[in-house]
């Protein structure tokens, strides 16, 4: 199984006194392992995700700069990239915990903190 939570990120190079730089801000593309269904921090996409979008900004821009160790000026969701079999156990898993999500599918879950941001790859 293959996950990833795919991001874009812009952030900003703080030089010390006297230094400059040009540009000062860049933009990257930050994927981030997702956990397998089940395991601790599986319900990410819950917490950080709504429809399809960043649902906290100044919490993603919190999260990025843990990432990457830098100040972040933006973040915006781009993808949950997966293989099917992680989007199966995803599901599965999703099904028996709908009282997590206040839903009454995976689907519904999927749907509601996704959107339709999921692509998913062949394994070859």
């Amino acid at each position: 199984m293959n996950a990833a939570y795919v991001f874009r990120v812009r952030f900003r190079l703080d030089a010390a006194s006297g230094v400059r730089t040009d540009p000062r801000t860049f933009e990257t593309v930050v994927e981030v392992a997702a956990a397998d269904p089940g395991e601790n921090d599986w319900t990410f996409f819950r917490d950080a995700l709504w429809r399809g979008e960043v649902n906290d900004d100044r919490y993603a821009r919190e999260l990025a700069e843990e990432w990457l160790s830098v100040p972040v000026d933006a973040v915006s969701f781009s993808e949950l990239r997966t293989d099917e079999a992680y989007l199966t156990a995803l599901r599965a898993e999703i099904a028996d915990h709908l009282d997590l999500f206040n839903a009454d599918s995976a689907r519904e879950v999927l749907h509601k903190y996704l959107g339709s941001s999921i692509r998913v790859e062949d394994g070859d």
